[in-house]
């Protein structure tokens, strides 16, 4: 079947389906299958065919990328997945849909999937994909629920086992746990995790569990890939990772989430992306999360971590005649050496800016420190030139962590031998395994984050962000280094676009200031002779929907106090007139503090606070609120302004209390800005205008999410009127009627 053929196939298909459910054609909708299946059917998956001509040459496979914005309404999702489906059933591969939020995979995997597997005429298997993290590890749990000894000789929870004691102890409710407090509280938490898993109320995914746990208890018991000997365990039988693994084999379509996308490169817990087909939904959140996923930090102050690793190693490898832990002794010693001077270079130079004139003495706990160390400071390495002082001690730090490193590989490998040789002692064995594995992870992130921080970038490109941060947690004074690529155009094409063959990336809001030039180079793909860019119009009609009310009379936002004051005045008076269903979007958690303490009474019975309630008890609460035909009305920040479905009367009223401009404090947005005046670019036009243009379409596609749908947007900014800029952003916006509003 030609490439023709088989596009043309997946979009009978998607006819098929959409008039055997009884669903209204719509235009966009279908012009955007018919995009996706022609895409998919030209990539050139697995194998790079043969030249039939002559000698029989290597051709380069075909490329086949699209870009496009599907805008509220199209049901893009029914979109990509028909043709995806038909072609991968079509050409014996696997579609591997990745998103931002849980949200969206739960739809999929719950609703959106189930019901086009009852549907498609093939049948199909699907399957979810979650990072090993987000999974229990028997092993690892059965220790630590133990109450005294574990059965092996070694007491299940003692200061051995302790491995972060140097570090504070807060719980996500702010109350700071004694040692003593914490040990009787986690392991009741670890034995009431061990009762659902015995008695299969709990599958072992932290998802499923009813209040989400405190994240370093969590963590303690993750199945984290530095801790598991995979076949090798006693309890790989029994383990809830693999088990949900074995659900991905013979699956045709693999939900994931951008993170473990990104995580997961190079090695086989994916498809391979040169032999499957790829949907990046909500796919303006991939440049971000590029760069979370490719940056690194490591801590310079607490360092107990270094010899509880090296006393384990030693003590593991000489049981097992490694030699090579007999040199671990030195090696950490000069690695904790190293971490140390490397600290006091920094407070040397950097402490003023970090702290003041008093700089901290390094390692003092915040009781003992100068006056004014606790409070926290960020220091960002201009241009990302380090001090000509700080080079050879991290080049020496990164050669350490590296000698460090190729040792605990030796010990890992001596250790799977020894289980696989004497499986009667695998539970020993593998419970040592994991004790390394668990602290493993910040040996390398010491490793990876020199490596950053030392390399320099190459000719016309952006060098990486560096910083340091100096911040008190607990009673300790915390000093950290940071790294981070800065373009994540530029990393997505190194690590992610040269190995995929076929894609789609779709979201409600790609274009900004009605371009796509800003995302694709975001994303790495501006100037990529394969791909391609699409709109979709939404099918709503906005002009009859929606009303955007434009007040023209507050003070300039750049005087924040004057600006806040007259915002939140003119904020309540609009609120009294909601008679449904309100959402609030604060940019700051003064401006929402500030609002909220000048509710009135009358106010202050409907309104619903994002910090004061988890999302979705929130959400619950303000939907029971307009069912009984009560106002109800949510202040949120910045989270709450995307993927949140509030169709109907649940938000007729939209209000943005200040246009949503990046906040002036990220380090890798400052590198940025820095590099681009550097080569005589303006960041404000060419980085903060795009952003921000996407960011409020956004926070303004939360009105309208219906046909049916009918919403006030009400927007206190005079900038978008008053500026140039302004005027490009209100053209990025849907088409609503317009209403001025220039006295009080």
């Amino acid at each position: 079947m030609s490439k023709v053929e088989m596009a043309r196939s997946a979009l009978q298909v998607f006819d098929q389906v959409v008039a055997a459910s009884g669903l209204r054609v719509r235009e966009g909708q279908r012009l955007m299958a018919e995009q996706v299946a022609q895409t998919f059917a030209e990539a050139d998956l697995g194998k790079t065919p043969e030249d039939e001509d002559g000698p029989i040459e290597a051709l380069e496979p075909q490329r086949s990328i699209a870009v496009i914005q599907a805008g509220t309404g199209v049901g893009k999702s029914l979109a990509y997945s028909v043709p995806a489906i038909a072609l991968a059933l079509a050409r014996n591969t696997r579609v591997m849909i990745s998103t931002a939020t849980v949200a969206l995979q739960e739809q999929l995997v719950a609703k959106d999937l189930p019901a086009l597997a009852s549907s498609l005429p093939q049948p199909f298997r699907f399957a979810l994909a979650k990072g090993r993290g987000r999974y229990v590890c028997k092993l690892k749990l059965d220790r630590w629920s133990a109450g005294s000894d574990g059965g092996d000789g070694d007491a299940a929870w003692d200061a051995e086992d302790d491995l972060f004691a140097d570090e504070a102890r807060p719980t996500s409710a702010g109350r700071s746990l004694s040692l003593a407090q914490e040990q009787v509280e986690r392991q009741a938490f670890y034995q009431g995790l061990q009762q659902q898993l015995e008695r299969g109320r709990w599958d072992g995914d932290r998802d499923q569990l009813e209040q989400p746990p405190e994240a370093a208890w969590w963590a303690a018991v993750a199945a984290e890939g530095s801790s598991c000997t995979a076949r090798h365990c006693p309890a790989y039988d029994q383990c809830s990772y693999y088990a949900a693994r074995k659900s991905l084999v013979g699956a045709q379509v693999i939900v994931v989430n951008h993170d473990l996308l990104l995580s997961s490169l190079g090695s086989r817990l994916l498809p391979e992306l040169d032999n499957c087909l790829l949907v990046l939904d909500e796919a303006h959140h991939l440049p971000g999360i590029a760069l979370d996923q490719f940056a690194s930090s490591m801590d310079l102050s607490r360092l107990k971590w270094i010899d509880k690793l090296a006393s384990q190693a030693v003590r593991t490898g000489g049981l097992l005649a490694v030699s090579e832990v007999a040199e671990l002794p030195r090696i950490s010693a000069q690695l904790r050496q190293l971490m140390l001077d490397l600290a006091r270079l920094v407070m040397h130079h950097h402490g003023s800016a970090l702290k003041g004139e008093e700089a901290p003495a390094f390692g003092s706990r915040r009781g003992s420190a100068p006056a004014g160390s606790n409070q926290p400071g960020r220091y960002r390495v201009p241009r990302g030139q380090l001090h000509p002082e700080l080079v050879e001690p991290l080049a020496q730090l990164s050669h350490q962590a590296q000698e460090f490193l190729d040792v605990l590989r030796a010990v890992s490998k001596a250790l799977k031998a020894e289980i696989k040789a004497q499986p009667d002692e695998a539970k020993r064995l593998s419970q040592l395994y994991a004790q390394l594995g668990t602290l493993a992870p910040r040996l390398e992130a010491v490793a990876a984050t020199t490596q950053l921080m030392l390399q320099d970038p190459a000719e016309g490109t952006a060098p990486a962000a560096k910083w340091f941060t100096l911040a008190t947690q607990g009673d300790y004074i915390v000093l950290q280094a940071h790294a981070s690529p800065t373009l994540p155009g530029a990393t997505l094409r190194q690590h992610l676009w040269n190995a995929v063959r076929g894609a789609v990336l779709t979201s409600a809001t790609l274009t900004s200031l009605g371009s796509f030039d800003f995302f694709l180079k975001e994303v790495g793909l501006f100037g990529d002779p394969c791909a391609l860019a699409l709109e979709v119009q939404s099918p709503f009609d906005f002009a009859r929907q929606g009303r955007l009310v434009l007040v023209d009379h507050l003070p300039d936002p750049k005087d924040a106090t004057a600006y806040n004051a007259a915002m939140v005045r003119a904020l309540l008076r609009d609120l009294q007139q909601v008679e449904h269903g309100a959402l609030v979007l604060f940019t700051s958690r003064a401006q929402l503090r500030l609002a909220e303490e000048s509710l009135p009474e009358s106010l202050r019975e409907i309104v619903l606070v994002q910090t004061a309630l988890p999302r979705w008890q929130l959400l619950s609460r303000h939907r029971e609120r307009v069912a009984a035909g009560q106002p109800s009305v949510i202040f949120g920040m910045q989270s709450f302004g995307e993927g949140l479905d509030l169709p109907g009367p649940l938000c007729e009223d939209l209000f943005i209390t200040k246009l949503p401009f990046a906040p002036p404090d990220d380090p890798v947005g400052e590198a940025r800005a820095e590099w681009l005046r550097q080569v005589g670019r303006d960041p404000f036009v060419e980085l903060v205008v795009p952003a921000t243009a996407i960011r409020l379409a956004q926070w303004v596609g939360r009105a309208i999410r219906t046909e049916e749908d009918e919403a006030h947007v009400t927007c206190y900014d005079r900038r978008l009127t008053r500026t140039s800029y302004g005027q490009r952003l209100l053209q990025g916006l849907p088409p609503f009627t317009r209403v001025m509003r220039d006295a009080a």
